[in-house]
């Protein structure tokens, strides 16, 4: 288990992170979220050893994290960190014998881990000569090589195609169910939603908003309903001038609508069976994590 307990970090008379206490666990997924300069990147710093804390402490499995916590975590920043000129699987090797293994260990690590993500031709290429996705599966695979027990991945999807996305996801899947902790940073809300267990919410150096993906979303109304239909969709436009729905998109066959106090989704599913052809699909949705965010962010700027 991974403990953030009431920490603080100043940069000159600026609290970069305020009285900040956190918790994840094994065999979860807590996402990190934040506007840009939150907090977020100095409070994983701090977890990962690289600065430490002014105030509080930040224990693993019970322990102040230190240089031991140092060689039983995988950290995944944001801004690559490979050698450019070194080959990919020298390179792998070493930032492996970094972590405890020994040479054969590694070799054998890194030799498993390019055959999973289908890069075993890349062992003798020099880093400078892969595109980004491809850069970005080597650094994945140097974070996780060493059979880490807590992951710290900061926007793991940059620069990944939808294949090799879906590749990174249920390699993910796979190491939470092997009971490894992990810290997924990200300002992509779909991805944090369909892989976060746990939410924590930073603005301003300061939590604003903290708890399970199912508690933080049933705080918020169920206000929107989402529609496909065949048909002309002038009833939207009575609805939207009249001030009562606000139209969230909009497409040919299809709308996604928010109502205001007062209207009642059965008011506007009879609108369109009055005038659509056909009704394919109508139900009223929960928020999106994207939704909550901006609420809460735009709240906040207020």
């Amino acid at each position: 288990m991974l403990e953030v307990n009431n920490v603080t970090k100043r940069y000159g008379s600026r609290a970069a992170v305020d009285a900040v206490s956190l918790a994840a666990r094994s065999g979860r997924i807590l996402g990190l979220l934040g506007p840009n300069g939150a907090g977020k990147t100095t409070a994983i710093r701090m977890i990962a050893y690289i600065t430490t804390p002014d105030e509080g402490e930040i224990l693993f499995n019970g322990r102040r994290v230190g240089p031991w916590s140092q060689k039983v975590m995988g950290y995944l920043p944001e801004e690559r960190g490979l050698y450019r000129r070194m080959r990919v699987g020298e390179q792998l090797e070493y930032l492996g014998r970094l972590k405890g293994l020994t040479r054969d260990a590694a070799q054998r690590a890194a030799k498993m881990w390019l055959e999973r993500f289908d890069a075993a031709a890349w062992s003798r290429r020099r880093v400078d000569e892969l595109s980004k996705g491809m850069q970005q599966k080597v650094q994945f695979v140097a974070t996780v090589m060493h059979e880490p027990e807590l992951l710290i991945f900061d926007e793991p999807f940059s620069g990944l195609d939808p294949i090799n996305s879906e590749l990174l996801r249920t390699v993910i899947f796979e190491l939470k169910g092997a009971g490894r902790t992990i810290l997924f940073a990200s300002h992509r809300m779909e991805q944090v939603e369909q892989l976060c267990d746990d939410i924590c919410m930073i603005d301003d150096g300061r939590i604003v908003l903290q708890g399970t993906l199912r508690e933080v979303k049933s705080t918020y109304p169920r206000d929107t309903v989402r529609l496909q239909f065949d048909g002309p969709s002038t009833f939207i436009d009575r609805f939207e001038a009249s001030g009562r729905v606000h139209v969230r998109s909009r497409a040919v066959h299809s709308a996604e609508l928010q109502f205001v106090d007062g209207v009642l989704p059965r008011e506007i599913l009879e609108a369109a069976m009055s005038e659509v052809e056909t009704i394919h699909r109508f139900e009223v949705v929960e928020p999106s994590l994207h939704d909550v965010f901006i609420a809460v962010a735009g709240k906040r700027k207020r």
